[in-house]
């Protein structure tokens, strides 16, 4: 089938026949740009399409910018007509999605729909494709847990390509009930894909008893998470700059407590450590010395009756990290 010599033509939208509509993801704001630019500038990239039936024309690829056009009340579009069947028309199709503005489940759903019409093999088409055999498995691969019920609010815009692949794929895998009452309520109240990766987060790590709550009504869970944030920030702002100050501190004191019991527990001789960990304590010395200066600055009296009360970090915690040698012992 030669693809490269085609001439397009204008054809009447009423003669395209839409017939794999449901394996393209809408994207309203996508055809809305597009609508925009037609309008400027015209129609630049032509559809592709092949003979049907009568004098229609199968459309293969173009599906946004037919939306586009009727947008903008068009009757007619540029239309590429390659010869040879359907099933050539889209290893056609596949064989340019490099250079296409396709999804990648799009592209799952284009092979299962080869591998459903014609007598191809998945290396078949891999090969007619210009792609491996890996490609081909591993875009079949995104859609083996979606349930009908998924791809359909996929292709209607409920729920994105990336959430089905990333999210409500893995979780069907996991527990198809819980997928499919997530699915349900994302229905009643959508989430956006940020939203569903947060969910997804919490979900990894909560009961059974929270799970199931949370399938039921994920807008709580983040409701929460909200809520707990924003009752973050407004302490951040009661405390000021010297509750951050505070705060850092703190969480100094315990780092550098927990390192030092770290190192004492990995090589209770400086010889003994590893040459990766010497290397990077090496490399932490200046920031540390560039620390303690500027503290001996800020309150000189404390730190010079500390240094003689408390030697190190370490000797001032409990018995078994008494005996550790301080973190500025570590060559």
């Amino acid at each position: 089938m030669d693809q490269t010599a085609t001439t397009p033509q204008t054809l009447d939208l009423h003669r395209l026949e839409l017939r794999y509509a449901e394996l393209r993801v809408p994207d309203t704001a996508a055809i809305t740009r597009l609508a925009q630019s037609i309008a400027v500038n015209g129609q630049l990239v032509p559809c592709i399409a092949v003979a049907g039936e009568r004098n229609s024309a199968i459309l293969l690829d173009g599906y946004r910018r037919v939306a586009a056009l009727r947008q903008l009340g068009k009757d007619t579009a540029e239309v590429e007509c390659w010869d040879g069947d359907p099933v050539q028309g889209l290893l056609g199709i596949l064989a340019r999605t490099r250079s296409r503005a396709f999804v990648p489940i799009e592209e799952a759903l284009l092979l299962r729909e080869l591998l459903s019409i014609g007598s191809l093999s998945q290396h078949d088409i891999a090969r007619r494709c210009g792609r491996d055999a890996s490609w081909v498995s591993r875009r079949l691969q995104l859609i083996t847990a979606l349930s009908d019920g998924l791809l359909k609010a996929v292709r209607q815009g409920k729920v994105s390509p990336w959430a089905a692949v990333r999210i409500l794929g893995p979780l069907a895998r996991a527990n198809s009930a819980h997928a499919d009452r997530l699915l349900a309520s994302l229905h009643t109240t959508p989430l956006t894909t940020r939203q569903l990766a947060t969910w997804f987060a919490q979900y990894q790590g909560a009961s059974r008893t929270v799970r199931e709550r949370m399938v039921e009504a994920p807008q709580l869970l983040l409701n929460s998470l909200t809520a707990k944030a924003d009752e973050k920030t407004a302490d951040r702002l009661r405390q000021g700059p010297e509750g951050e100050v505070l705060a850092d501190l703190r969480i100094l004191d315990a780092v550098s407590a927990r390192l030092a019991r770290r190192l004492f527990a990995l090589a209770p001789s400086p010889a003994d450590l590893p040459p990766a960990v010497t290397a990077a304590v090496s490399a932490l010395q200046p920031a540390l010395a560039s620390l303690q200066c500027h503290l001996r600055k800020v309150c000189p009296d404390e730190i010079a009756r500390d240094s003689s009360s408390r030697p190190d970090a370490a000797s001032a915690r409990s018995g078994a990290t008494r005996d550790q040698p301080a973190l500025e012992a570590v060559p």
